[in-house]
This record gives structure tokens, C-alpha cells and sequence, in this order.
């Protein structure tokens, strides 16, 4: 062959099959992927995200799902600064407070504006638009291969990350996964239905609208569908009274549920509204696609019921989305193939932490009920799932990495969880800050030139109270407290046992900071971790500074006693010095956090302690 027509061959390939180096790449950059390249880029390693869509967000933004659930007293690292920057554009805490399902609700167009405005910094790269076509392992490393702009790309990459929203990932990589309904048999759970089966939650296509007053004109009217019928939404203004939301009198206070800033409302309305089955785990991908816009028809035909038959015409269907039809870019999906991981997070964990270690391992918080949506699938068992009363909760950092399968790593809601249990682990602050404990495990593996699953679960935790991320969902204890770390550390290690309440749709756990700890409570809590105590007497009596000095005698520690008053303004704690003050939780964590550092004691997936 004519070396310049070799030559030329040579160039072309090179152009459409460009070829690229990375340390981790996440494919989907929804909640989960976008938190997770957020915190690996922060930590210093290269990230690329490969998104189908041109934003960022996916739920939050992208399926148009902008009124947030749950976290709202707990806003923990990536969810509480995006908080933070949506009531910076709005004007504050109360500018975002428009609607009545949540405290926090915003344009999605301007979620995905501060989303891309976060994760513009060194170390990330994102690819928009992009649709990936291959994934393979290439040795430990993985071979992304890619489409965008009509280029093929691949990126190699020492860690993947699948951040998809229905865990795609997870059949073309060869990783065990649960899907749909688990049985009693699978995870003992005695809420959960005798028999397993594939059935998913019910998925919505949210439509936003926008009120135009008096503006005439059809611009912002839906057609009437095809296979349309009134009966399927007339009693969307019609809930009776209990405990899920109240009653709901009049059509105007439906409509209020989703109401956004800017007179903007968010249909996504599960009672006689938009919810729509789609059996996706027994459908092709194309099957999938045909399914999809029976979907969007059916929220068409809801938006046809509220301008015409409900008579509310000023409501038009906004330009918020940059599609053609208006429409999000992607359904909201309430659930996805779940991988088999190291931990395996089910309702009785959820339930009574303490009646096992699985808390001390946990990476992310939530305190939403479990909720799932089955009113469009009449095969779906009847299980009253929002009477599952649990308190707020953590998400185990071995429910990322999978049982059989090394650098791979979840970072959406297919995280290892129940079925049940995704009811709660779905929502988006939780999996924004599962998405951040992925970014955190990957960059820290990459660091320490480890696999995932042999790095060290503290150091995990502790890279994300860094970045003001909870490991335990406590109420009471803010991120700015300068003992933030240290009570977040003692909770985790289970020196102090906090207290859980199942609190209507926003669970709690009280750590209570300012509560005396008696000597028989701390001695308890020490002991799993410094059996060398065991004989040293403890009473119901106030824990003082001077019994603290008793276990320094007791625990081989390098740290002089002598130097603890010269010390002790530094450490932040609040109280007086005085050899018998009575010591709160609060001053008990910073002393022993410094003085012993037992968070510093490595433990495995299941939060037990690893022997010397």
C-alpha cells in the first residue's frame, strides 16, 4: 500500500478513535456520578465522567426531580454546599422553600448550572453528550470506549465507576446484582414478601410548568394523547387524610406540592398522577425506549387533565429542558439493579444499628421513611412500606464495593441494599453522598495504590469529615462545630451510642452533645477496644477529667496527662477545666479522640475490629 495512503488511514483512525488516560472514570453523571467526581478531583486524582446527557445532576436535574427529599437537617458535604449555593442564587433558605414536599426545591435548569459550575475544577473531565459503547477490562485497568460527536474515544482507566441510573453496568461487567422484590429467605427481612420476583418501582416523567397568567395563545397547551382517558387522574386532588402527606382538599394546594421559584411547578404527583409501571428488567433496550414514551404520553395526558379538565390553562409547559419536546432528558427511575457487595444493608440494620457493627462502617446518611411507589402495577404485593418505622440512617461503605469484583465501584442507588431499604437509600441527598464516598474510596485506592476493597475503611471516613461529610446521621451535631470530626468519629466507633426516633418524614438520631457521660458508659464503650480497662472500676458516677487520667494509666498511650490542662483550650472544648468537671459528650469525644485515637483501629466491611 502507498505509504501517504497508509499514512492518511493512520491520521483518520486517530481522529475518530482518540485514545485517553485517567485514573478513575464514572460513567453517568447524575447525583451519584457528579458528587463522586467532585470529591476523587478534590482529593488530586484524575477523573473523567462520561455523560449521555449534555447536564449534570441526572434526578436532580436532568429527570427534572428538583425538590429535594430527606437530609434537609443533615446537610452533609457535596448535598450541603449545592444547598448552600442554590440559597445563595435564590436569596436565602426561604426562597427555596416554595413548595410543600420539601424544604428545598429549585429550576432544574439552575440545579444543573451550579452542578457544572462545582465540578469545574483541575483533575475533571466530562464528556457531554456521550454515549458509551464498549467496557472491558484490559488486565486490572478498564477500557472505556465511547461516542461523542460522532468520534469513538477510549479511556483507560485504573478504577470504574458505575453511577448509571438503573445500575447498566452491572450485567456487562460480570458483577452479581439483586433485582426487584427480595423474599424473607434473601435477607430476612419480616416485612419482605414471601416469594422474590423483578418487579421495580413505578417510574414518572416529570413535565415542569410554568404559570403565564392571562397569556393567550396555545404556546405551552398539550395535545390530547393518544389512548387518553380522565379516568386515570380524577382523584389527584382528592387524598384523604394520613400520614403520608395529609389530605389534600383542593387542586391548587396538588399543584403547590411541586411548586418551584419563578412560578414554576414540578409534576411529579403520585396519587392519580404521573407514576407509570415499566417492567425494564425483562425489556430489550429498544423495548425499554417504545415503553418510555407510553410514559411521557401519560404524563402528557395528566398535563392535558390539569389545563382542560381541571380548567388551570395559565399552566404551560416550560422551555426548562434543552429538548425539543420540553420534557426531561431521562425518566425518573426509582430503582435499579443492585450490586452484591462486601455489606448488604437491610431493614433490620436500618431498624437497630446497634444490634450490629455494620453503623461503624458508614459513609453517607439519610433520614427519609421507606418509600416506594407500586400504585400503577397491580401485580406489585401489598406492603405498607411507609410504616416500616425506622430512624435516620448510614449507608456501609461495603455496600459500593462489590463481593467478586475489583476496581469497580457503585455510586447510584444500585448500591448493595434491600429492595426495601432502596425505599429510603434513593433519594437524592443520600446519594449524593453516596456518590462522594465512592469519589473518596476510588481517589484514596488510587493514592495508596490499593484496590478498593483493601483500603482502609477509616481512612475512607475520614477523607470525607474532611470535606464535611457525615459518617453518622446526627441531628445535632453541624458541620461547623470545630468537634464536628471528633463526635462524628466516637459515634462511628461506637464509644458513644447516639439515640434513634422514627420521626414522621424526617427520622432522627440525637447524639445530644451536651449530656453528662457517666464512667460506666464510657468504660462500656472503650471496652471493645481496649480490654486492658476491663478491671478498672467505673461507677454511675460523672465521668471527670481525672477518670480520664485513670485510663490513660490503664491504655498504653505516648500521650503525657501532665499536659492536658496546658492543652486543653486548644482542643476546642468548650467547658472549664477543672480535674472534676462534670465532662459532656461533647468534650468525652475530643479528649478521647486525641488522647487514645481509636478511630485509628482498622475494621473490616462489617465494622468489626480487625486483630493486630
Amino acid at each position: 500500500m502507498n505509504l501517504k495512503i497508509t499514512a492518511l488511514i493512520t491520521l483518520c483512525f486517530l481522529v475518530t478513535h482518540a485514545q485517553k488516560q485517567t485514573d478513575i472514570v464514572i460513567i453517568g453523571g447524575g447525583a451519584g456520578g457528579t458528587s463522586a467526581g467532585i470529591q476523587a478531583a478534590r482529593i488530586g486524582v484524575k477523573v473523567q465522567i462520561i455523560e449521555a446527557t449534555p447536564w449534570l445532576g441526572g434526578m436532580l436535574t436532568s429527570a427534572g426531580v428538583s425538590a429535594i427529599d430527606g437530609n434537609h437537617e443533615m446537610p452533609s458535604g457535596i448535598w450541603g454546599e449545592f444547598r448552600q449555593k442554590l440559597r445563595n442564587h435564590y436569596g436565602g433558605a426561604k426562597a427555596l422553600a416554595t413548595g410543600w414536599v420539601s424544604h428545598t426545591l429549585f429550576e432544574p435548569s439552575i440545579g444543573n448550572q451550579i452542578l457544572q459550575e462545582m465540578a469545574d475544577i483541575a483533575n475533571l473531565d466530562i464528556a457531554f453528550n456521550a454515549q458509551y459503547t464498549n467496557v472491558k477490562k484490559e488486565g486490572e485497568d478498564w477500557q472505556v470506549t465511547y461516542v461523542q460527536n460522532r468520534k469513538t474515544y477510549t479511556t483507560q482507566a485504573k478504577i470504574l465507576i458505575d453511577a448509571t441510573e438503573i445500575g447498566e453496568l452491572l450485567p456487562l461487567v460480570g458483577a452479581d446484582f439483586r433485582l426487584g422484590m427480595d423474599s424473607k429467605n434473601d435477607t430476612g427481612e419480616k416485612e419482605a414478601p414471601e416469594t422474590a420476583n423483578s418487579i421495580v418501582q413505578d417510574l414518572t416523567y416529570v413535565l415542569i410548568l410554568e404559570d403565564v397568567g392571562s397569556t393567550r395563545g396555545r404556546r405551552g397547551l398539550v395535545k390530547k394523547p393518544k389512548n387518553y382517558d380522565p379516568k386515570n387522574y380524577e382523584c389527584a386532588c382528592k387524598r384523604e387524610d394520613g400520614e403520608m402527606f395529609g389530605g389534600v382538599s383542593n387542586c391548587q394546594q396538588m399543584l403547590d406540592y411541586g411548586k418551584l421559584p419563578n412560578n414554576k411547578y414540578m409534576m411529579n404527583w403520585p396519587n392519580c398522577g404521573n407514576d407509570f409501571y415499566l417492567n425494564w428488567p425483562e425489556l430489550t433496550p429498544q423495548e425499554r425506549t417504545e415503553r418510555l414514551l407510553e410514559a411521557k404520553q401519560f404524563t402528557q395526558g395528566f398535563v392535558y387533565y390539569i389545563q382542560n379538565e381541571l380548567g388551570f390553562k395559565n399552566l404551560r409547559v416550560a422551555e426548562e429542558f434543552p429538548t425539543k419536546d420540553n420534557f426531561p432528558m431521562i425518566p425518573y427511575d426509582r430503582e435499579a439493579r443492585r450490586v452484591k457487595g462486601k455489606a448488604f444493608l437491610t431493614v433490620d440494620h436500618v431498624e437497630r444499628p446497634y444490634d450490629f457493627t455494620l453503623y461503624r462502617t458508614g459513609v453517607a446518611v439519610g433520614d427519609y421513611p421507606i418509600d416506594h411507589h407500586h400504585d400503577k402495577n397491580p401485580d406489585a404485593p401489598e406492603i405498607d412500606f411507609i410504616n416500616i418505622k425506622v430512624p435516620s440512617y448510614n449507608v456501609p461503605l461495603g455496600s459500593l464495593v462489590p463481593t467478586d469484583l475489583e476496581n469497580f465501584i457503585v455510586a447510584e442507588k444500585n448500591i448493595s441494599v434491600s429492595n426495601i431499604v432502596n425505599g429510603a437509600t434513593r433519594l437524592q441527598p443520600v446519594v449524593l453522598g453516596i456518590g462522594q464516598a465512592a469519589g473518596a474510596l476510588a481517589a484514596t485506592a488510587i493514592m495508596e495504590n490499593k484496590p478498593p476493597s483493601t483500603v482502609s475503611i477509616r481512612q475512607v471516613q475520614n477523607a470525607l469529615l474532611k470535606s464535611k461529610a457525615y459518617a453518622m446521621p446526627f441531628i445535632d451535631v453541624q458541620s461547623d462545630d470545630p468537634a464536628f470530626a471528633a463526635m462524628q468519629r466516637m459515634g462511628a466507633t461506637g464509644i458513644l451510642k447516639a439515640y434513634g426516633v422514627p420521626y414522621k418524614w424526617a427520622n432522627q438520631t440525637w447524639f445530644y452533645p451536651d449530656r453528662i457521660v457517666s464512667e460506666y458508659e464510657l468504660k462500656e464503650g472503650l471496652l471493645p477496644y481496649y480490654p486492658e480497662i476491663e478491671k478498672l472500676h467505673a461507677s454511675g458516677a460523672e465521668t471527670t477529667p481525672a477518670f480520664i487520667g485513670q485510663l490513660l494509666e490503664k491504655i498504653d498511650t505516648d500521650y503525657s496527662w501532665d499536659s492536658i490542662q496546658k492543652d486543653w483550650k486548644s482542643w476546642n472544648i468548650q467547658q472549664e477545666y477543672d480535674g472534676n468537671t462534670s465532662l459532656n459528650r461533647r468534650s468525652v469525644s475530643i479528649l478521647v479522640d486525641t488522647l487514645l485515637n481509636p478511630f485509628a483501629k482498622e475494621i473490616d466491611f462489617e465494622g468489626k475490629l480487625i486483630s493486630d
